[in-house]
Protein backbone atom coordinates (compact mmCIF):
# COMPACT_ATOMS: atom_id res chain seq x y z
CA UNK A 1 0.00 0.00 0.00
CA UNK A 2 2.96 2.41 0.87
CA UNK A 3 4.10 1.83 -2.64
CA UNK A 4 1.23 2.77 -4.25
CA UNK A 5 0.90 6.00 -2.57
CA UNK A 6 4.15 6.82 -2.89
CA UNK A 7 3.61 6.12 -6.93
CA UNK A 8 0.69 8.24 -6.66
CA UNK A 9 2.33 11.30 -5.55
CA UNK A 10 5.21 10.73 -7.35
CA UNK A 11 2.42 10.82 -10.38
CA UNK A 12 0.73 13.85 -9.36
CA UNK A 13 3.99 15.70 -9.35
CA UNK A 14 5.14 15.04 -12.72
CA UNK A 15 1.88 15.79 -13.94
CA UNK A 16 1.87 19.36 -11.85
CA UNK A 17 4.65 20.43 -13.86
CA UNK A 18 2.21 20.38 -16.83
CA UNK A 19 -1.26 21.01 -16.11
CA UNK A 20 -2.78 22.04 -12.36
CA UNK A 21 -4.76 18.89 -10.80
CA UNK A 22 -7.44 20.87 -10.33
CA UNK A 23 -8.25 20.61 -14.48
CA UNK A 24 -9.82 17.59 -15.81
CA UNK A 25 -7.44 14.84 -16.95
CA UNK A 26 -6.95 14.49 -20.71
CA UNK A 27 -6.37 10.62 -22.06
CA UNK A 28 -5.83 9.95 -25.61
CA UNK A 29 -6.89 6.48 -26.39
CA UNK A 30 -5.24 4.93 -29.46
CA UNK A 31 -6.47 1.73 -31.24
CA UNK A 32 -5.52 0.27 -35.15
CA UNK A 33 -8.77 -1.40 -35.13
CA UNK A 34 -12.32 -1.33 -34.58
CA UNK A 35 -12.59 -3.12 -31.47
CA UNK A 36 -15.65 -2.60 -29.54
CA UNK A 37 -14.52 -3.11 -25.60
CA UNK A 38 -12.59 -0.39 -26.33
CA UNK A 39 -14.91 1.95 -26.93
CA UNK A 40 -16.08 0.51 -23.45
CA UNK A 41 -13.59 1.59 -21.58
CA UNK A 42 -13.80 5.30 -23.00
CA UNK A 43 -17.01 5.57 -21.49
CA UNK A 44 -15.77 4.15 -18.30
CA UNK A 45 -12.50 6.67 -18.35
CA UNK A 46 -15.23 9.62 -19.11
CA UNK A 47 -17.78 8.38 -16.17
CA UNK A 48 -14.56 8.18 -14.03
CA UNK A 49 -13.99 12.19 -14.91
CA UNK A 50 -11.50 12.04 -17.52
CA UNK A 51 -11.73 13.86 -20.47
CA UNK A 52 -11.07 11.52 -24.39
CA UNK A 53 -9.46 11.81 -27.35
CA UNK A 54 -9.05 8.71 -29.62
CA UNK A 55 -6.52 8.31 -32.83
CA UNK A 56 -8.89 4.91 -34.42
CA UNK A 57 -9.82 3.78 -37.91
CA UNK A 58 -12.64 5.37 -39.67
CA UNK A 59 -16.17 3.62 -38.43
CA UNK A 60 -15.10 3.03 -35.03
CA UNK A 61 -17.81 2.48 -32.19
CA UNK A 62 -16.16 5.91 -30.73
CA UNK A 63 -18.22 7.62 -32.84
CA UNK A 64 -21.22 6.57 -31.41
CA UNK A 65 -21.19 7.43 -28.04
CA UNK A 66 -21.08 10.83 -25.97
CA UNK A 67 -17.79 9.91 -24.46
CA UNK A 68 -15.24 11.19 -26.85
CA UNK A 69 -14.06 14.55 -27.42
CA UNK A 70 -12.44 14.77 -30.86
CA UNK A 71 -11.33 12.30 -32.61
CA UNK A 72 -8.04 11.42 -34.53
CA UNK A 73 -7.95 9.22 -38.10
CA UNK A 74 -5.22 6.76 -38.08
CA UNK A 75 -3.84 5.72 -41.22
CA UNK A 76 -2.63 2.17 -41.24
CA UNK A 77 -0.05 3.18 -44.36
CA UNK A 78 1.16 6.20 -41.84
CA UNK A 79 0.71 4.28 -38.45
CA UNK A 80 3.26 6.01 -36.54
CA UNK A 81 2.88 9.25 -37.76
CA UNK A 82 -0.96 8.90 -37.17
CA UNK A 83 -0.15 8.64 -33.69
CA UNK A 84 2.36 11.60 -33.01
CA UNK A 85 0.26 13.91 -34.66
CA UNK A 86 -2.80 12.73 -32.35
CA UNK A 87 -0.50 13.00 -29.52
CA UNK A 88 0.44 16.76 -30.50
CA UNK A 89 -3.05 17.52 -31.34
CA UNK A 90 -4.27 16.27 -28.00
CA UNK A 91 -1.29 17.27 -25.54
CA UNK A 92 -2.69 14.45 -23.18
CA UNK A 93 -1.82 13.14 -19.81
CA UNK A 94 -1.73 9.69 -21.21
CA UNK A 95 -2.08 7.66 -24.21
CA UNK A 96 -3.73 3.85 -24.08
CA UNK A 97 -3.21 1.34 -26.55
CA UNK A 98 -6.45 -0.16 -27.21
CA UNK A 99 -4.56 -3.02 -28.89
CA UNK A 100 -1.20 -5.22 -29.49
CA UNK A 101 -0.38 -3.15 -32.86
CA UNK A 102 -1.22 -0.11 -31.18
CA UNK A 103 1.56 -0.24 -28.51
CA UNK A 104 4.20 -1.76 -31.21
CA UNK A 105 3.10 1.95 -32.68
CA UNK A 106 3.72 3.93 -29.41
CA UNK A 107 7.48 1.59 -28.98
CA UNK A 108 7.98 3.15 -32.55
CA UNK A 109 7.36 6.01 -31.54
CA UNK A 110 9.30 6.45 -28.48
CA UNK A 111 12.23 4.97 -30.44
CA UNK A 112 11.94 7.23 -33.23
CA UNK A 113 11.70 10.64 -30.84
CA UNK A 114 14.78 9.15 -28.84
CA UNK A 115 16.99 9.17 -31.61
CA UNK A 116 16.30 12.30 -33.15
CA UNK A 117 16.66 13.64 -29.45
CA UNK A 118 19.23 12.04 -27.13
CA UNK A 119 17.98 13.45 -24.14
CA UNK A 120 14.35 12.47 -25.65
CA UNK A 121 11.27 14.33 -25.73
CA UNK A 122 7.95 15.01 -24.33
CA UNK A 123 6.64 12.30 -26.68
CA UNK A 124 9.27 9.90 -24.98
CA UNK A 125 8.24 11.35 -21.56
CA UNK A 126 4.52 10.88 -22.44
CA UNK A 127 4.80 7.03 -23.68
CA UNK A 128 6.90 6.48 -21.03
CA UNK A 129 4.33 7.76 -18.41
CA UNK A 130 1.56 6.02 -20.05
CA UNK A 131 3.29 2.69 -20.57
CA UNK A 132 5.97 2.21 -18.10
CA UNK A 133 10.10 2.09 -18.53
CA UNK A 134 11.17 2.36 -21.83
CA UNK A 135 13.83 -1.11 -21.20
CA UNK A 136 10.39 -2.80 -20.60
CA UNK A 137 9.26 -2.45 -24.05
CA UNK A 138 11.15 -5.40 -26.07
CA UNK A 139 10.01 -7.91 -22.92
CA UNK A 140 6.58 -7.46 -23.43
CA UNK A 141 7.04 -7.96 -27.08
CA UNK A 142 8.49 -11.13 -26.95
CA UNK A 143 6.62 -13.76 -25.44
CA UNK A 144 9.54 -15.90 -24.58
CA UNK A 145 11.38 -13.33 -23.07
CA UNK A 146 8.46 -12.66 -20.95
CA UNK A 147 8.16 -16.06 -20.04
CA UNK A 148 12.01 -16.05 -19.00
CA UNK A 149 11.41 -13.11 -16.48
CA UNK A 150 8.24 -14.20 -15.20
CA UNK A 151 10.01 -17.57 -13.99
CA UNK A 152 13.07 -15.27 -12.31
CA UNK A 153 10.40 -14.10 -10.55
CA UNK A 154 9.12 -17.09 -9.09
CA UNK A 155 5.83 -17.10 -11.29
CA UNK A 156 4.87 -20.09 -12.41
CA UNK A 157 5.24 -20.40 -15.97
CA UNK A 158 4.74 -22.78 -18.51
CA UNK A 159 8.07 -24.30 -20.63
CA UNK A 160 8.04 -21.66 -23.53
CA UNK A 161 10.71 -21.89 -26.58
CA UNK A 162 11.35 -19.91 -29.77
CA UNK A 163 10.44 -22.35 -32.73
CA UNK A 164 12.14 -21.04 -35.75
CA UNK A 165 12.20 -23.80 -37.82
CA UNK A 166 10.90 -27.45 -38.95
CA UNK A 167 13.42 -28.67 -36.95
CA UNK A 168 13.56 -26.39 -33.63
CA UNK A 169 9.24 -27.61 -34.06
CA UNK A 170 10.26 -31.14 -34.38
CA UNK A 171 13.05 -31.02 -31.76
CA UNK A 172 10.51 -29.19 -29.09
CA UNK A 173 7.83 -32.14 -29.84
CA UNK A 174 10.12 -34.60 -29.12
CA UNK A 175 10.58 -33.28 -25.74
CA UNK A 176 7.31 -31.56 -24.38
CA UNK A 177 5.08 -34.19 -26.49
CA UNK A 178 1.04 -33.27 -27.23
CA UNK A 179 -1.14 -31.59 -26.96
CA UNK A 180 1.25 -28.69 -27.38
CA UNK A 181 0.59 -24.70 -27.82
CA UNK A 182 2.05 -22.80 -30.79
CA UNK A 183 2.24 -19.19 -30.54
CA UNK A 184 2.99 -15.86 -32.74
CA UNK A 185 4.14 -12.77 -31.39
CA UNK A 186 2.32 -10.34 -32.41
CA UNK A 187 -1.48 -11.36 -32.67
CA UNK A 188 -3.90 -11.04 -30.16
CA UNK A 189 -7.65 -12.44 -29.38
CA UNK A 190 -6.73 -15.72 -30.11
CA UNK A 191 -5.93 -15.19 -33.88
CA UNK A 192 -2.14 -15.99 -33.52
CA UNK A 193 -2.94 -19.27 -31.05
CA UNK A 194 -2.90 -22.84 -32.20
CA UNK A 195 -3.21 -25.88 -29.76
CA UNK A 196 -1.82 -29.42 -31.72
CA UNK A 197 -1.96 -33.31 -31.28
CA UNK A 198 -0.30 -34.30 -33.95
CA UNK A 199 2.94 -33.88 -36.10
CA UNK A 200 0.74 -32.70 -39.08
CA UNK A 201 -1.32 -30.43 -37.36
CA UNK A 202 2.13 -28.68 -35.19
CA UNK A 203 3.81 -28.61 -39.09
CA UNK A 204 1.06 -27.13 -40.90
CA UNK A 205 -0.01 -24.62 -37.70
CA UNK A 206 3.54 -23.39 -37.80
CA UNK A 207 3.74 -22.87 -41.90
CA UNK A 208 0.60 -20.46 -40.94
CA UNK A 209 1.96 -18.73 -38.12
CA UNK A 210 5.43 -18.49 -39.42
CA UNK A 211 4.33 -16.77 -42.93
CA UNK A 212 3.55 -13.31 -43.49
CA UNK A 213 0.16 -12.26 -44.24
CA UNK A 214 -1.14 -13.11 -47.81
CA UNK A 215 -0.97 -10.44 -50.51
CA UNK A 216 -4.74 -10.77 -51.39
CA UNK A 217 -6.10 -11.20 -47.56
CA UNK A 218 -4.15 -7.74 -47.14
CA UNK A 219 -6.02 -6.32 -50.40
CA UNK A 220 -9.17 -7.57 -49.19
CA UNK A 221 -9.20 -6.44 -45.78
CA UNK A 222 -7.71 -2.87 -47.06
CA UNK A 223 -10.82 -2.61 -49.39
CA UNK A 224 -13.45 -4.54 -48.07
CA UNK A 225 -13.60 -3.19 -44.06
CA UNK A 226 -11.00 -0.48 -45.13
CA UNK A 227 -8.45 -1.75 -42.51
CA UNK A 228 -4.58 -1.08 -43.74
CA UNK A 229 -2.80 -2.63 -41.01
CA UNK A 230 -1.86 -6.12 -42.63
CA UNK A 231 -0.52 -3.79 -46.15
CA UNK A 232 2.79 -3.20 -44.77
CA UNK A 233 3.44 -6.80 -43.13
CA UNK A 234 2.51 -8.31 -46.43
CA UNK A 235 4.54 -6.25 -48.75
CA UNK A 236 7.74 -6.38 -46.78
CA UNK A 237 6.83 -10.24 -45.91
CA UNK A 238 7.50 -9.73 -42.38
CA UNK A 239 7.26 -13.10 -40.75
CA UNK A 240 6.12 -13.40 -36.75
CA UNK A 241 8.11 -15.05 -34.35
CA UNK A 242 6.62 -18.44 -33.30
CA UNK A 243 6.71 -19.74 -29.67
CA UNK A 244 6.00 -23.57 -28.21
CA UNK A 245 4.66 -23.77 -24.98
CA UNK A 246 3.70 -26.47 -22.74
CA UNK A 247 0.46 -27.60 -22.11
CA UNK A 248 -1.43 -26.81 -19.06
CA UNK A 249 -4.77 -28.46 -18.57
CA UNK A 250 -7.07 -26.69 -16.86
CA UNK A 251 -9.43 -23.08 -16.98
CA UNK A 252 -8.60 -20.15 -18.37
CA UNK A 253 -8.42 -16.81 -15.85
CA UNK A 254 -7.88 -13.26 -16.65
CA UNK A 255 -6.46 -10.36 -15.22
CA UNK A 256 -7.09 -6.85 -15.47
CA UNK A 257 -4.53 -4.13 -13.77
CA UNK A 258 -3.78 -0.73 -13.82
CA UNK A 259 -0.45 0.46 -12.53
CA UNK A 260 1.55 3.57 -12.33
CA UNK A 261 5.91 3.15 -12.57
CA UNK A 262 5.88 -0.10 -11.13
CA UNK A 263 2.72 -0.58 -8.36
CA UNK A 264 -0.33 -2.21 -9.01
CA UNK A 265 -3.24 0.49 -8.61
CA UNK A 266 -6.48 -1.95 -9.11
CA UNK A 267 -7.28 -5.08 -10.52
CA UNK A 268 -9.76 -7.66 -11.09
CA UNK A 269 -9.60 -11.37 -11.73
CA UNK A 270 -11.91 -13.31 -13.74
CA UNK A 271 -12.21 -17.24 -13.98
CA UNK A 272 -12.92 -17.34 -17.91
CA UNK A 273 -16.23 -19.47 -18.29
CA UNK A 274 -17.29 -19.43 -21.89
CA UNK A 275 -15.61 -18.29 -25.14
CA UNK A 276 -15.93 -17.42 -28.92
CA UNK A 277 -14.12 -20.26 -30.21
CA UNK A 278 -11.27 -23.14 -28.71
CA UNK A 279 -8.75 -20.05 -28.35
CA UNK A 280 -10.87 -16.94 -28.80
CA UNK A 281 -11.87 -14.45 -26.57
CA UNK A 282 -13.62 -15.16 -23.84
CA UNK A 283 -17.60 -13.93 -24.06
CA UNK A 284 -18.80 -15.01 -20.02
CA UNK A 285 -16.61 -14.53 -17.21
CA UNK A 286 -16.59 -15.34 -13.46
CA UNK A 287 -14.99 -13.07 -10.93
CA UNK A 288 -12.78 -14.51 -8.40
CA UNK A 289 -10.17 -13.93 -5.81
CA UNK A 290 -6.65 -15.74 -6.59
CA UNK A 291 -3.78 -14.92 -4.60
CA UNK A 292 -1.38 -16.18 -6.94
CA UNK A 293 -2.76 -14.13 -9.48
CA UNK A 294 -2.13 -11.04 -7.47
CA UNK A 295 1.11 -12.07 -6.27
CA UNK A 296 2.11 -12.52 -10.36
CA UNK A 297 0.68 -9.07 -11.30
CA UNK A 298 2.05 -7.37 -8.51
CA UNK A 299 5.64 -9.17 -9.29
CA UNK A 300 5.65 -8.34 -12.99
CA UNK A 301 4.45 -4.62 -12.77
CA UNK A 302 7.61 -3.99 -10.64
CA UNK A 303 10.39 -5.80 -12.31
CA UNK A 304 8.70 -4.13 -15.80
CA UNK A 305 7.86 -0.77 -13.44
CA UNK A 306 4.75 -0.94 -15.64
CA UNK A 307 2.62 2.64 -16.08
CA UNK A 308 -1.11 2.12 -17.64
CA UNK A 309 -3.75 -0.52 -18.23
CA UNK A 310 -1.88 -3.89 -19.19
CA UNK A 311 -4.16 -7.52 -19.51
CA UNK A 312 -2.20 -11.00 -17.45
CA UNK A 313 -3.77 -14.41 -19.16
CA UNK A 314 -3.27 -17.50 -16.99
CA UNK A 315 -4.32 -21.19 -16.75
CA UNK A 316 -5.41 -22.71 -13.19
CA UNK A 317 -4.20 -26.18 -13.34
CA UNK A 318 -7.00 -28.34 -13.18
CA UNK A 319 -5.89 -31.02 -10.12
CA UNK A 320 -4.12 -28.25 -7.91
CA UNK A 321 -5.94 -24.83 -9.27
CA UNK A 322 -2.26 -23.45 -9.53
CA UNK A 323 -2.03 -20.37 -11.46
CA UNK A 324 0.27 -20.55 -14.63
CA UNK A 325 0.86 -17.10 -16.01
CA UNK A 326 0.70 -17.55 -20.06
CA UNK A 327 0.83 -14.14 -21.48
CA UNK A 328 0.70 -10.69 -20.89
CA UNK A 329 -1.49 -8.26 -22.87
CA UNK A 330 0.43 -4.80 -22.64
CA UNK A 331 -2.55 -2.76 -23.73
CA UNK A 332 -6.05 -2.60 -22.44
CA UNK A 333 -8.41 -5.51 -22.64
CA UNK A 334 -11.79 -6.58 -22.50
CA UNK A 335 -12.48 -6.34 -18.65
CA UNK A 336 -10.27 -3.30 -18.27
CA UNK A 337 -14.43 -1.02 -17.89
CA UNK A 338 -15.59 -3.22 -15.08
CA UNK A 339 -15.38 -1.71 -12.33
CA UNK A 340 -16.35 -3.24 -8.60
CA UNK A 341 -15.20 -0.29 -5.74
CA UNK A 342 -11.93 0.07 -4.12
CA UNK A 343 -9.14 -1.39 -5.65
CA UNK A 344 -11.12 -3.08 -8.50
CA UNK A 345 -12.16 0.31 -10.45
CA UNK A 346 -9.61 0.99 -12.96
CA UNK A 347 -10.60 4.00 -14.85
CA UNK A 348 -11.35 5.28 -11.36
CA UNK A 349 -7.69 4.33 -10.06
CA UNK A 350 -6.23 5.94 -13.50
CA UNK A 351 -7.99 9.21 -12.51
CA UNK A 352 -6.47 9.25 -8.92
CA UNK A 353 -3.18 8.40 -10.16
CA UNK A 354 -3.18 11.14 -12.76
CA UNK A 355 -4.75 13.98 -10.22
CA UNK A 356 -3.08 12.93 -7.40
CA UNK A 357 -6.67 13.22 -5.86
CA UNK A 358 -7.88 10.55 -3.39
CA UNK A 359 -10.05 8.39 -5.07
CA UNK A 360 -13.60 8.61 -4.20
CA UNK A 361 -15.39 5.18 -3.05
CA UNK A 362 -15.27 3.39 -6.39
CA UNK A 363 -18.78 2.37 -8.34
CA UNK A 364 -19.53 -1.91 -8.62
CA UNK A 365 -21.42 -2.17 -11.79
CA UNK A 366 -23.19 -5.64 -10.03
CA UNK A 367 -23.18 -7.89 -7.48
CA UNK A 368 -23.06 -10.79 -9.05
CA UNK A 369 -19.87 -12.65 -10.18
CA UNK A 370 -20.32 -14.10 -13.54
CA UNK A 371 -20.62 -11.60 -16.41
CA UNK A 372 -21.60 -12.22 -20.09
CA UNK A 373 -19.93 -10.00 -21.85
CA UNK A 374 -21.79 -7.50 -24.44
CA UNK A 375 -21.95 -8.38 -27.28
CA UNK A 376 -19.52 -10.96 -27.13
CA UNK A 377 -22.00 -13.50 -25.75
CA UNK A 378 -25.13 -12.57 -27.50
CA UNK A 379 -23.03 -13.18 -30.59
CA UNK A 380 -22.22 -16.24 -29.64
CA UNK A 381 -25.48 -17.92 -29.14
CA UNK A 382 -28.76 -15.28 -29.10
CA UNK A 383 -30.28 -18.10 -26.66
CA UNK A 384 -27.48 -18.22 -23.88
CA UNK A 385 -28.83 -19.00 -20.46
CA UNK A 386 -25.92 -16.63 -19.60
CA UNK A 387 -28.04 -13.70 -21.17
CA UNK A 388 -30.15 -13.69 -18.34
CA UNK A 389 -28.77 -15.68 -15.10
CA UNK A 390 -25.38 -13.44 -15.33
CA UNK A 391 -24.85 -10.17 -15.17
CA UNK A 392 -25.17 -8.82 -19.15
CA UNK A 393 -23.16 -5.85 -18.97
CA UNK A 394 -24.62 -3.53 -21.95
CA UNK A 395 -24.00 -0.39 -22.00
CA UNK A 396 -27.69 1.44 -22.07
CA UNK A 397 -26.38 4.52 -21.79
CA UNK A 398 -25.29 4.89 -25.23
CA UNK A 399 -28.34 3.30 -27.01
CA UNK A 400 -27.01 4.60 -30.87
CA UNK A 401 -23.84 2.44 -29.86
CA UNK A 402 -26.26 -0.73 -28.43
CA UNK A 403 -28.24 -0.19 -31.66
CA UNK A 404 -25.69 -0.12 -34.64
CA UNK A 405 -23.84 -3.10 -32.60
CA UNK A 406 -27.08 -5.29 -32.78
CA UNK A 407 -27.44 -4.20 -36.27
CA UNK A 408 -23.94 -4.99 -37.36
CA UNK A 409 -24.06 -8.66 -35.22
CA UNK A 410 -27.22 -9.20 -37.03
CA UNK A 411 -25.84 -8.37 -40.90
CA UNK A 412 -23.01 -11.13 -39.97
CA UNK A 413 -25.79 -13.98 -39.00
CA UNK A 414 -26.88 -16.39 -41.20
CA UNK A 415 -30.59 -15.84 -42.77
CA UNK A 416 -32.06 -18.81 -40.58
CA UNK A 417 -30.43 -17.49 -37.59
CA UNK A 418 -31.43 -14.21 -38.38
CA UNK A 419 -34.53 -14.97 -38.46
CA UNK A 420 -34.83 -15.81 -34.49
CA UNK A 421 -33.20 -12.36 -33.69
CA UNK A 422 -34.86 -10.29 -36.39
CA UNK A 423 -37.17 -8.92 -33.44
CA UNK A 424 -33.96 -8.31 -31.10
CA UNK A 425 -34.01 -4.44 -30.77
CA UNK A 426 -37.61 -4.18 -29.74
CA UNK A 427 -37.96 -7.97 -27.20
CA UNK A 428 -36.32 -8.07 -24.03
CA UNK A 429 -35.78 -11.24 -23.52
CA UNK A 430 -32.76 -12.13 -25.35
CA UNK A 431 -31.05 -8.82 -24.10
CA UNK A 432 -31.64 -8.46 -20.68
CA UNK A 433 -35.44 -8.57 -18.40
CA UNK A 434 -36.40 -4.75 -18.38
CA UNK A 435 -37.70 -4.98 -14.64
CA UNK A 436 -33.99 -5.35 -13.60
CA UNK A 437 -32.33 -2.32 -15.38
CA UNK A 438 -34.59 0.77 -15.68
CA UNK A 439 -32.04 1.62 -18.45
CA UNK A 440 -32.99 -1.84 -20.52
CA UNK A 441 -36.65 -0.92 -20.36
CA UNK A 442 -36.12 3.27 -21.55
CA UNK A 443 -34.08 1.66 -23.97
CA UNK A 444 -36.58 -0.86 -25.15
CA UNK A 445 -39.44 1.46 -25.51
CA UNK A 446 -37.54 4.10 -27.15
CA UNK A 447 -37.21 1.56 -29.81
CA UNK A 448 -40.69 0.49 -29.94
Amino acid sequence: MSQTITAVNQAAEKIDQRRTTSQVPTILLATTDRWYPTARLGIALAQAGCVLDAVCPPGHPFVMTKAVRHLHHYNGLSPVASFARAIRETNPDVVIPGDDLASWHLHELYAREKQRSSDGNSICELIQRSLGAAESFPVVRSRNAFMDLAREEGIRVPHTEVIRDKNDLLNWITNAGFPTVLKANGTSGGDGVKVVNTVEEAESSFRRLHSPPLLARAAKRALLDQDLTLVWPSVLRRRPVVNAQSFVAGREATSAIVCWQGAVLASVHFEVIQKMTLTGHATVIRRIEHPEMTFAAEKIARRLKLSGFHGLDFMLEQETGYAYLIEINPRTTQIGHLAFGPGHDLPAALYGAITGQQVAAGRKITDRDTIALFPQEWKRDPESSFLTSAYHDVPWSEPQMVSSCISKVQKHRSQDSLKSVQKMPVSPAPLIRPAADPQAAAWIAEQE
